[in-house]
């Protein structure tokens, strides 16, 4: 059975991706808008409502816009925008977060994929809460380093081109220093907090990759976990997961003088780290991943396959 896939938005970031890891596999049939007909309404909502998957990767009233388009009973939708993440009647798109999750994702015409940050924050911290080993009204913190590839087409030309007027020569650079980050409301939802995480984000000058980083004080937390413990409670939860996986001890030693967020590019895999120290009774949670992989493109590819009933992995190993 051939099943058709359209990409609104396949010449950004994410959409170039995401059609590279598709266009291969024949029992997909791609949907190409070219031209001047990628932003013809009429075309446009030709193809969304011939589509068995629309793959939006658009801006998010843009994708809005998209989903009011579809009268098609047939046409699911995996959104890859903010627009929908934490909207009712849609799916979030991160099947390991929960055990259920997987089946709500294959029976859902509606799949928010979630945010790059947010992936590894809330593999990091929903496990634990579910335990009740973080309480729900806990006051989390969010720390991260990614690509600059996460800001898009734009950061992407001021970071390459230093002709251009608005070029950034930095090493590193913090942002979202609003604390208003697009990302929060997912992040404490999905995560299953009372309040919104303090996140700080920032940008270093390596095209993508990615690494997400919850401090916690263990002595605050009731019963005061140990550092085995939160381990123990992750690796539990991901245990037979294809593309999420929890350090050993000893994995996670080898990694104390340096965990680069570079090392999961151009896969889909997520790798968790529980570093901690036992005398100060403190920890870091830390989530490696490629933003681009398994933080967007990758991530898109396996909620599809999983919403087609086709193996999760299909062209993402």
């Amino acid at each position: 059975m051939t099943h058709t896939i359209f990409i609104d938005g396949e010449e950004g970031t994410t959409g170039l991706q995401i059609r590279e890891r598709l266009e291969a596999r024949v029992e997909l049939e791609l949907i190409h808008l070219t031209g001047e007909t990628r932003k013809d309404p009429v075309a446009r909502r030709e193809a969304l409502n011939a589509a068995d998957v629309a793959i939006l990767c658009l801006p998010d009233d843009a994708a809005r816009e998209a989903v009011a388009m579809i009268d098609s009973d047939t046409t699911r939708v995996i959104d890859a925008s903010t627009a929908h993440r934490i909207a009712d009647g849609w799916a979030y798109g991160f099947p390991e977060m929960t055990t259920h999750q997987t089946d709500a994702v294959a029976a859902a015409t509606r799949v928010a994929n979630p945010g790059c940050y947010p992936t590894g924050s809330i593999a990091l911290t929903r496990p634990l809460v579910d335990a009740g080993i973080l309480p729900k009204d806990f006051p989390m913190t969010v720390n991260a380093v990614s690509g600059y590839s996460g800001g898009g087409k734009g950061l992407i030309a001021r970071m390459e081109d230093a002709s251009r007027e608005d070029a950034v020569d930095s090493a590193y650079f913090g942002y979202g220093l609003t604390l208003a980050h697009k990302h929060v409301p997912e992040m404490k939802v999905h995560g299953g907090f009372d309040h919104a995480p303090l996140f700080t984000p920032n940008v270093g000058r390596f095209r993508q990759g990615m690494i997400v980083e919850v401090p916690l004080q263990l002595w605050a937390l009731p019963g005061t976990p140990g550092i085995d413990a939160i381990r123990d409670t992750l690796a539990a939860r991901y245990e037979g997961c294809r593309f999420v996986s929890v350090a050993t001890a000893e994995e996670t030693a080898a990694h104390t003088g340096l965990l680069d967020p570079e090392d999961l590019n151009d896969t889909n895999n997520l790798r968790l780290y529980v570093f901690g120290n036992a005398e100060t009774g403190q920890a870091v949670l830390a989530a490696q991943l490629d933003n681009l992989g398994k933080g967007a493109s990758g991530a898109a590819v396996q909620n599809m396959n999983i919403m087609l009933g086709l193996d999760e992995a299909a062209g993402l190993l």
